[in-house]
């Protein structure tokens, strides 16, 4: 059985069309139920394809020239949403020719276009920014919020949460993933007044399919000990630029180490299988493709640079949500906690 078809931006991104759609012929060889509607222009699209008989067949290509640029302000990106290629990629959605939609383009574009078009959930105040990360144990972990959001209240972190671990139960299939809030230190009366109230809120809900467990502070984020992390836009999105930094740090001087001198060169013959290991569970383009939780749709993020392969799995996180009918898990859990009946007081959350 197909899953409904991918819109991919086939535009956006460092590399552009050639590597989105080899991105998208090497998923569609790992499963070929999917199929794309590529948005860009028509001309090098088809070039790409020549090298992918496998797509002429899954693909329909949606012409169009202009593109997001990725200095671009989300207001000006706004303007030019029906005739960029992320816009129609987008619209695409809405409108039902598409299932979700892939891009590498400008997040801050991509997370406007996708609000204004798809609109939030029923019960979602704002959407936000997902990812998964590798850890030491088998599983990764969702953190969220990456960079939508720099400033929230509690009532989002709650939100985040819920969708956090609606996401987490089709990644891990976990039926009650762990959850944290990241926070300066894990004892009850750390944090800020909105970490505080979230904490409180979390801690009472019942009927969740999620465990609360506190908080959890930004070096045990990938030891594997917690499911999802939860935070603010402005928070996350520092945690991950350090985390990716201290990977390629790790990596840079490995390389160093073992260029060294003659016996390091060959202490790296002898250790290459376990190198190649690390190297392969740090590699970005392996957990590619962030999600903006809460809208009426699905839509991936994959990143600018990645590769061919990064991009496969981005398209496969967009198809695996589709398939998983992620949007229906979240509106039961809100549902479940009876977001309707609340409403913001300060930083804190309050029964109308």
């Amino acid at each position: 059985m197909s899953l409904p078809r991918i819109a991919v931006d086939a535009m956006g991104g460092d590399e552009g069309v050639g590597v989105m759609v080899s991105g998208a012929a090497l998923a569609r060889r790992r499963h070929d139920r999917f199929k794309f509607l590529l948005v860009g222009d028509e001309e090098r699209i088809k070039r790409a394809l020549d090298s992918h008989p496998n797509m002429r067949e899954a693909s329909e290509i949606l012409h169009c020239e202009d593109v997001v640029a990725g200095d671009e302000k989300p207001t000006q990106a706004l303007r030019r949403a029906k005739t960029t290629s992320m816009g129609l990629a987008i619209n695409a959605v809405k409108r039902g020719d598409a299932g979700a939609a892939v891009s590498a383009g400008n997040t801050g574009a991509l997370m406007a276009m996708s609000k204004l078009a798809l609109r939030t959930m029923p019960g979602i105040d704002r959407p936000a920014l997902a990812a998964l990360m590798p850890t030491l144990e088998d599983h990764d972990v969702i953190m969220l919020d990456l960079g939508a959001n720099t400033e929230c209240d509690a009532r989002n972190l709650v939100q985040f949460a819920i969708m956090g671990a609606a996401y987490s139960r089709i990644v891990t299939g976990s039926d009650a993933p762990r959850v944290r809030l990241l926070n300066i230190g894990t004892e009850d009366t750390k944090g800020t007044e909105s970490l505080q109230a979230a904490a409180t809120r979390l801690r009472e809900a019942t009927g969740l399919a999620l465990r609360f467990e506190g908080f959890v502070e930004a070096d045990k984020i990938n030891r594997g000990n917690v499911d999802v992390v939860v935070t603010d836009g402005f928070s996350g999105n520092i945690a991950l630029k350090a985390i990716e930094g201290a990977a390629r740090f790790v990596t840079d001087l490995l390389k160093d180490a073992f260029r060294s001198s003659v016996r390091s060169k060959i202490g790296f013959l002898i250790s290459r299988p376990a190198t190649e290991l690390l190297r392969h569970h740090l590699d970005p383009n392996n957990h590619n493709g962030a999600v903006f939780l809460g809208l009426n749709g699905v839509v991936v993020k994959s990143h600018g640079s990645a590769n061919a392969a990064g991009v496969a799995n981005a398209v496969a996180v967009a198809a695996r949500l589709l398939e998983e009918d992620l949007t229906h898990r979240i509106a039961a859990d809100l549902a479940e906690l009876g977001e309707d009946r609340l409403r913001d007081h300060g930083n804190g959350i309050v029964y109308k």
